[in-house]
């Protein structure tokens, strides 16, 4: 038997969610468990099935059965049939020529993703260990040249990436017997090649870092958001304790609102219009000069998903981040949908906010 590890997934397929699919492989691949084969089965499609199962039946050591909370019981009877085996009350079934475990993915379920991870984990002899890089702004090609570099100098490494509108996750898992100095030169090889993008060695948000640095300088920090929609705020209100450090959040969305609340010169919109360097410069001023921060962040742009009156693209954005010594604006022109283009920004803005301070 050549293949160990396959994850079929039964699933509604009008429905085009593959988000538990993904935490479960993912769960899988920290620790160091990666499946040759996944597949997606119709769930009301019993030919389908079957002859998924069958396909399986001897070509694999572990299959991980996905499915809803209703179709348990229907699964398991099946799978007892085909593998002459009997599951037990964690939902495993041991059978000579492959061992099966059953996950719910709707409902409460003895065995959980983590609990089947270690034990394959365990059988397979492997004992890892866990670093985490996150990043901000480097594409995904760039990323995976720099895990290639890495692995030519640590073939024992390897290296989970999940993206999520532009803020990478590298998880390397290696070996516990690796030795230190091994180790040492992947993270120095990761971290050098991803050329200052990098925001933390540990497993927590750009926001919770923000406010780690924030809290590190003792400064406060105001947002004032036009097209992003008090996203920033959101963000950094989500980490618990941030009222030490977050002032204020301003969603000023109108011509209006920028001139009255944030003082932006009319004239500068007039000319310029709202989505500029210069109003974005502006917005991030009104801040500091009206406003008791230390830091500034203003986001204007466009994004979708249809342009304004004027001929500038969608997914054209200004970022303004400063402080009293200095406010400095980044123009970006993203592609995607309104979502993609919004929640890529607010990344970041609140990267840059933590490069400005660094």
């Amino acid at each position: 038997m050549s293949k160990k590890n396959c994850l079929l997934i039964f699933r509604n397929k009008k429905l085009n969610n593959f988000d538990r699919a993904e935490s479960t492989a993912a769960e899988f691949a920290s620790n160091g468990i990666y499946f040759d084969r996944v597949e997606y089965c119709s769930y009301d499609d019993s030919e389908e099935i079957s002859r998924s199962i069958a396909e399986c039946k001897g070509n694999y050591l572990n299959l991980v059965l996905l499915c809803p909370q209703v179709m348990c019981d229907t699964l398991k009877n099946y799978c007892e049939k085909i593998f002459e085996g009997q599951f037990d009350n964690f939902n495993i079934l041991s059978a000579p020529e492959c061992n099966l475990y059953v996950l719910s993915y709707d409902g409460e379920s003895r065995l959980k993703d983590s609990d089947v991870a270690q034990i394959l984990s365990k059988k397979s002899g492997i004992s890892c260990g866990h670093s985490y890089v996150k990043t901000v702004g480097v594409s995904l090609d760039e990323i995976n040249k720099v895990i290639a570099m890495a692995k030519e100098v640590c073939s024992e490494c390897d290296f989970n990436v999940s993206d999520s509108f532009s803020d990478c996750t590298i998880e390397i898992v290696y070996p516990e017997s690796l030795s230190k100095s091994s180790y040492d030169n992947v993270i120095r090889m990761v971290i050098g090649g991803l050329n200052g993008h990098v925001y933390a060695l540990e497993n927590i948000t750009l926001a919770q870092r923000l406010f780690q640095l924030l809290k590190l300088r003792r400064m406060k920090i105001s947002v004032a958001e036009s097209f992003t929609g008090g996203g920033i705020a959101k963000r950094l209100v989500e980490v618990p304790g941030i009222s030490e450090v977050y002032l204020e959040g301003l969603n000023t969305y109108s011509n209006e609102s920028k001139i009255k609340r944030l003082g932006v010169d009319e004239l500068i919109l007039k000319q310029y219009g709202a989505v500029s360097e210069q109003t974005a410069y502006q917005m991030a001023e009104g801040l500091l000069k009206t406003g008791d921060c230390d830091i500034a962040i203003s986001t204007t742009g466009i994004a979708g998903p249809k342009s304004d009156s004027t001929s500038k693209p969608v997914g054209l954005l200004y970022i303004a981040v400063g402080t009293r010594e200095s406010i400095s604006v980044f123009k970006y022109e993203l592609n995607g949908g309104r979502q993609k283009i919004t929640e890529t920004a607010i990344n970041l803005a609140l990267f840059h906010a933590f490069r400005k301070i660094k």
